[in-house]
């Protein structure tokens, strides 16, 4: 598998990012990677320019909150100086996802957002947890029907762990999104609500290399919520999996 293909999200090592953002980044590129997705980026953008520049890391995508933000030409321009093209909102809470008026709110919301994006060169887009498939509209999960009311411009990143959590099958759910799915993230461990029992990938249950297989363009995002063990380990033990041992 071509490196060109993976990332880590930076939320896995959060406390030693914390600690030190420029050595964590040193230290996730020693492993290989060459693309990292932060979370919360307004928090440290300089951290991470610093980083960046250090280390060669880009970061095609990120993970900021800002549906509802009425800042949101400062977000974008910052994404953008950081050489951010794809902003993802990273949850809408379980509640807001039980009607088709307020998946269109949340749509609406997006394609909104696009428009003022578009206008700093950088896409938004969205990433799921559980409650987007664990609930129907009009006979499909909520996710499919957010999806069928998004711009053409916004992009998805679907979380297959928790496509798997909510009780569907992420390798059949992907053709169903089809090209708006953009990135993957990739994790492991039992598909549980338990985020403890995560685990590196290819240690666990969900089937990778299927999951892959269904959106094969997509770039896929190494992630674990959190882990009974070191995660920073888990993120190389992913790393030489999915280089070595599943796509060799």
């Amino acid at each position: 598998m071509s490196t060109s293909y993976l990332s880590v999200q930076l939320y896995t090592v959060r406390e030693l990012l914390t600690e030190d953002t420029v050595g964590t980044l040193h230290r996730i590129a020693d492993i290989g990677f060459t693309q990292v997705e932060p979370f919360g980026f307004l928090d440290f953008a300089d951290g991470l320019r610093q980083g960046f520049a250090e280390t060669g890391l880009t970061a095609p995508t990120t993970h900021q909150g800002f549906i509802g933000r009425a800042d949101l030409d400062t977000v974008f321009a910052t994404a953008a100086d950081l050489g951010i093209t794809t902003v993802i909102d990273p949850h809408v809470p379980a509640e807001r996802w039980q009607t088709a008026e307020d998946v269109e709110a949340t749509a609406a919301a997006l394609n909104a957002a696009a428009e003022v994006a578009a206008k700093h060169g950088v896409r938004v887009g969205y990433h799921n947890h559980a409650h987007e498939l664990e609930s129907t509209i009009d006979g499909a999960t909520a996710l499919e029907y957010f999806a069928s009311k998004l711009a053409p411009e916004v992009v998805l990143e679907v979380d297959t762990y928790w496509v798997a959590v909510g009780g569907k099958d992420p390798v059949t759910l992907l053709p169903k999104l089809g090209d708006r799915v953009v990135a993957l993230h990739i994790k492991d461990g039992p598909g549980t609500t338990e985020t403890k029992d995560q685990v590196a990938v290819g240690q666990g249950s969900l089937p990778i290399a299927d999951i892959i297989a269904a959106a094969p363009n997509a770039l896929r995002v190494i992630e674990l919520d959190d882990s009974r063990g070191d995660r920073f380990q888990a993120v190389a033990d992913s790393y030489a999996f999915l280089t070595t041992e599943a796509f060799a």
